[in-house]
């Protein structure tokens, strides 16, 4: 069994983009640059968004953080990325969800200009990537890939199994695997929860991907010897032995799990460092192309 770890793949993608970017500096051109916007005081987003911001500072980006408090308007919020969105200072535009109730996740999308939605969310980008055209793909699907490719993980005629259908992972993913491509040519089986006989379809799995968002919710006997297993999956589980009361688990029971494997991600370090690792790139090639 190895390890697919994130932090290795994501430092090597980091460096990568410090180099690029201190080129661009070189030629006299300017570094990219990331807007991200906080609305309220999640501690989970508040974690989140410090980490992207800390990434940035690491490999060159510029970046700027907007906070606001959870009672701003949603009219005020949209107004700002609409500002965002006009400033050719700004490569990337992302904003921190979840958002307060009074809040439409799905207007905040769609006024995020195209160009500069380097979470990879507008329905746009997201027609263009079942299409196959060049656009921006979101974050986490995009990190996978990326920690495919690291580990030399072929997908070629593979059957992948994801259990989780969301728009932000499970689908994209599914798609993206299924693309004639280096990266793709898989056969493609996308599960969720209501899924018939769900144990014995991941058990045929070359790959497993579990975005559920359940922890320990794949256990041992839904996965094939050999199998290589990514674990999308960042549920806080309460634990005494923890200064903060919880733990990190992911969709994975990965202790009984992983001896079966020949691959697989852990939880944290895994698939979430693919995923600013994702975003970084994203902003980038926001700047250059």
């Amino acid at each position: 069994m190895q390890l697919l770890e994130g932090k290795l793949a994501s430092a090597a993608i980091k460096e990568d983009l410090k180099n690029k970017i201190s080129n661009l500096l070189s030629a006299g051109k300017r570094a990219p640059h990331l807007a991200a916007i906080l609305v309220g005081n999640d501690p989970a987003s508040e974690t989140y968004v410090a980490s992207k911001v800390k990434n940035c500072k690491e490999i060159g980006i510029n970046s700027s953080l907007f906070r606001y408090d959870s009672s701003i308007s949603e009219q005020m919020l949209l107004e700002k990325i609409n500002e965002l969105n006009a400033n050719e200072g700004i490569d990337g535009i992302l904003v921190q969800v979840p958002l307060p109730k009074h809040i439409s996740e799905k207007k905040v999308i769609n006024t995020i200009s195209p160009l500069k939605d380097v979470d990879g969310f507008h329905p746009l980008n997201i027609g263009n990537m079942v299409l196959g055209f060049p656009t921006f793909i979101s974050a986490t699907p995009y990190g996978i890939l990326l920690l495919l490719q690291h580990y030399k993980i072929s997908t070629q005629g593979k059957h992948v199994v994801v259990i989780g259908r969301s728009n932000n992972v499970g689908t994209p993913i599914s798609i993206l695997l299924s693309r004639n491509n280096d990266y793709g040519n898989a056969t493609v089986t996308l599960c969720h929860s209501r899924t018939k006989d769900l144990a014995s379809i991941c058990q045929q799995a070359d790959i497993l991907i579990a975005a559920i968002g359940r922890p320990k919710y794949v256990t041992t006997n839904m996965v094939k010897e050999n199998a290589v297993v990514i674990d999308v999956g960042i549920n806080r589980v309460k634990d005494e032995t923890k200064k903060s009361g919880f733990a990190l688990k992911g969709d994975v029971d990965f202790d009984n799990v992983a001896p079966k494997c020949s691959y697989i991600t852990p939880v944290p370090g895994g698939v979430g460092l693919m995923t600013i690792a994702a975003l970084l790139q994203n902003t980038y090639n926001a700047c250059v192309e």
